[in-house]
Parts: structure tokens; C-alpha cells; sequence
């Protein structure tokens, strides 16, 4: 994350409350209903081993996509950029895989637009985008709702200027 957060958020099947550990708050969220619908819970993640246990993690793929469709599990839209900004590979294969096993139109389309603005920096290819382009919604949705902004056509996605424009830049 590009700002430091006390909450963390996992998924599992079992309900559970919220609990705390130290200074951290942890979160349980579900999994995707398109995901369990396809007993898909666990594509695109890793296992990594933590003190010799196995933990299931998910990828920095996963993340980019579960982001973009709740990016307030994020910190909003500034902390989702600027953070997956940091991250200097995707495997952009994947990232397609896991955005259709999403089944949401406007989450890819959101994908997309993001993978297209840094296309140079991640060595985005045209059949990724045209991946993608096959899922967007057929007409222009709000990649914030209620926020107003600039209609991107080739996404059908309306984004908020200070995103198009990347506006928290001049801040620095």
C-alpha cells in the first residue's frame, strides 16, 4: 500500500467476526459470488510460507482486479493507483483471466482503462486491452458512482477528473 493501514482484510468461507491483534484490525470479506458460483475461490493466488506454515495469499493480480471492483478495501481511489503504481510487473494473462472470472463489465472496464494509462510501464499489449474490451459494459457506466467526469469511450467507463487527471500528483 502506498499509506500504511491498521485494517487488513481476508477471505474465507467460514463466518467470522472482526478481531483485533495489536494494533491491526482484521476483516473478513467474501469471496466473489462469480467465484464461488464456479468453485474459483482460489484463482489467482499463491501459497507462501510463512514461519512453516502454508498461507494462501492473493496475487498481486488478484489485488489489481479486486481493487479496481472495491477499491474502498483499498483506502479509494488515489491510495489504488498510486500504490499498484509501485508494482513494476503483472502477469497481464492473468489479470484477464481473473477480470472475466469476476463477471463484472464494469470492473473490466475499469481494469482496462487503468491498464491502458500505464501501458507503457507494464508493457501492456494491444491483445490485453482488446481482452479486456470484450467485457466492458455495452453502455457508459460511473467508475465512482455519483462522482461526474469525463466519459471514456473506448471503456464506456466515466471517470472523475482528479483519476483521468491524476490530480493528487500536484500535491507532491
Amino acid at each position: 500500500a502506498h499509506s500504511v493501514f491498521e485494517r487488513l482484510f481476508f477471505q474465507s468461507k467460514s463466518q467470522s467476526r472482526p478481531t483485533s491483534f495489536r494494533s491491526y484490525r482484521f476483516e473478513r470479506i467474501s469471496f466473489p459470488k462469480a467465484l464461488r458460483e464456479r468453485h474459483a475461490e482460489h484463482l489467482a493466488t499463491v501459497t507462501v510460507d510463512r514461519e512453516g506454515s502454508p498461507i494462501r495469499s492473493a496475487s498481486l493480480e488478484r489485488v489489481l482486479v479486486d481493487l479496481h471492483d472495491r477499491p474502498e478495501l483499498g483506502g479509494g481511489w488515489e491510495e489504488v493507483w498510486r500504490s499498484l503504481e509501485t508494482v513494476e510487473y503483472f502477469d497481464l494473462d492473468l489479470v484477464v483471466e481473473y477480470a472475466e472470472a469476476l463477471g463484472n463489465r464494469t470492473t473490466a472496464a475499469k481494469v482496462g482503462y487503468f491498464l491502458e494509462q500505464h501501458a507503457d510501464a507494464l508493457m501492456v499489449d494491444d491483445a490485453h486491452l482488446a481482452s479486456l474490451r470484450e467485457l466492458i459494459p455495452k453502455q457508459p457506466h460511473y467508475l465512482q458512482r455519483g462522482q461526474p467526469g469525463r466519459l471514456i469511450q473506448n471503456w464506456n467507463l466515466i471517470v472523475p477528473a482528479f483519476l483521468a487527471e491524476r490530480s493528487w500528483k500536484e500535491v507532491l
